[in-house]
């Protein structure tokens, strides 16, 4: 379908206007038209034509001023397009009046986020989430749903005025259908808390990627974990969470979670629906920020996302203790650009340059994973038994083995570097302490 997309930029008029524009306001208008029309090739439409419009008072029915309605109109026609992409949120009367004037369909930047996320969704989580998002979304905007019928009388004077059986009886039905997912979400959260439970009786970090949309985190997971999760230069090119096993240079073992994209504006109906796939994110050990460093726009897009992370309930000293920021896509800067990026992110504590493309800086982002998660480590010296080698296995998983010697009797010799807590579950499963429990076996 072709397609324009419209840009408005609100000027600061006032208290609430500049509290409405606190999200975009670091963020270029050009860079704004850049990624919604992004977004609207990420599900082929053919973008025909795209405009930043200034609006200096916005239109409580249009949002737009009448002249620049009648502009748009005309490139309507010019371009024969049949949809046009408004980047701003519309309520139901501004979305209706604006379709009546120019004659095509509208949507807000809320409703093009859906359709992606529809579009994007495979699994029967995704499925769930983005249609109880969208129906949210609907709900407010079902009397625009009966705008092509006849409005229906009361059969006796007792059914209210005209067009309310129809409509009211559709609302109750979406709100059925509401309430219905919202239990099997609920069913989903308890799955996934109840897999949770089960990760930490084999207890394995959690690693969680987060980042602004077409950062190149599956990339990323992809280099790491081996992994062939989808990965292309759009944005949300995937949209259902990975994980997968990941083995640090020293041996430990850590799980990997890839994650949503994150994105300006992002639509409450999208968090709220999403929280049970976010809860990942919150109950990860460590969290890996993944910023695209050759997007003019990084740091405003850095601040989105911490923005979302902090409405999950991960404040900004939490957030502070548990994440590394992870510079992506050195590859696409020029060589004195990448080398002082470089040389600045090796002098930050929490800091690693990588290129998820080539590989570069990777091995030093594992490396860093596993200070991150190491803790205080303990160095001691262990002998198995011979009755006590069905050990082995768990000692390579949670310590780092620097020395091994077999001795003759058949026992076995470990100089071990290890943190406390797996130091106490050690010396339980060698006979020293509590027995553990069976199923930690």
């Amino acid at each position: 379908m072709r397609a324009v997309v419209i840009v408005p930029v609100l000027k600061k008029t006032g208290r609430q206007s500049a509290d409405a524009l606190s999200a975009t306001s670091t963020r270029t208008d050009e860079s704004r038209l850049e990624e919604a029309t992004g977004l609207a090739r990420a599900i082929d439409l053919n973008v025909v034509h795209g405009a930043i419009v200034s609006v200096a008072q916005p239109k409580p029915g249009t949002l737009l001023g009448t002249g620049k309605i009648e502009e748009i109109g005309h490139i309507l026609v010019e371009q024969d397009a049949g949809l046009v992409i408004v980047d701003h949120p519309l309520t139901p009367v501004q979305q209706r009046n604006l379709e009546k004037e120019w004659n095509a369909k509208v949507i807000d930047r809320t409703g093009l986020i859906l359709e992606i996320f529809g579009r994007r969704a495979s699994t029967k989580e995704g499925t769930l989430q983005v249609d109880l998002a969208h129906l949210n979304y609907q709900k407010g905007r079902l009397v625009r749903s009966w705008t092509h019928l006849e409005r229906q009388r009361g059969g006796g004077g007792f059914m209210g005025g005209p067009g309310e059986t129809q409509i009211e009886a559709d609302r109750r039905l979406l709100q059925d259908r509401i309430v219905k997912l919202e239990r099997e979400l609920e069913q989903v959260r308890r799955t996934r808390q109840l897999h949770r439970s089960k990760r930490k009786k084999v207890p394995h970090p959690i690693v969680a990627l987060v980042g602004y949309t077409n950062a190149g985190k599956s990339t990323l997971f992809n280099r790491m974990t081996g992994a062939g999760v989808l990965a292309e230069d759009m944005l949300f090119a995937t949209l259902d969470p990975t994980l997968r096993r990941l083995k640090l240079p020293h041996g430990r073992m850590v799980i990997l979670s890839d994650t949503v994209g994150f994105i300006s504006d992002l639509p409450t109906h999208l968090v709220a629906a999403f929280r049970a796939t976010l809860e990942e994110v919150l109950e990860a050990d460590l969290i890996l920020h993944v910023r695209d460093l050759s997007d003019p726009d990084n740091q405003a897009q850095a601040s989105d996302v911490l923005r979302i992370l902090a409405d999950l309930g991960i404040d900004e000293k939490e957030a502070a203790a548990r994440l590394v920021e992870v510079w992506n896509k050195i590859d696409r800067l020029e060589p004195e650009a990448r080398e002082a990026l470089t040389n600045k992110a090796a002098s930050s504590d929490n800091t690693v340059a990588v290129s998820a493309i080539t590989g570069e800086g990777v091995d030093g982002l594992l490396a860093e994973i596993g200070r991150r998660l190491s803790g205080v480590l303990t160095e001691c010296t262990v002998v198995l038994g011979v009755d006590q080698l069905q050990l082995l296995p768990w000692v390579y998983e949670h310590a780092i083995v620097d020395g091994r010697e077999d001795l003759e009797d058949g026992t076995v010799s470990l100089d071990l570097r290890l943190t406390e807590n797996e130091a106490v579950d050690l010396e339980r499963r060698l006979g020293n302490g509590p027995k553990p429990a069976a199923e930690d076996w």
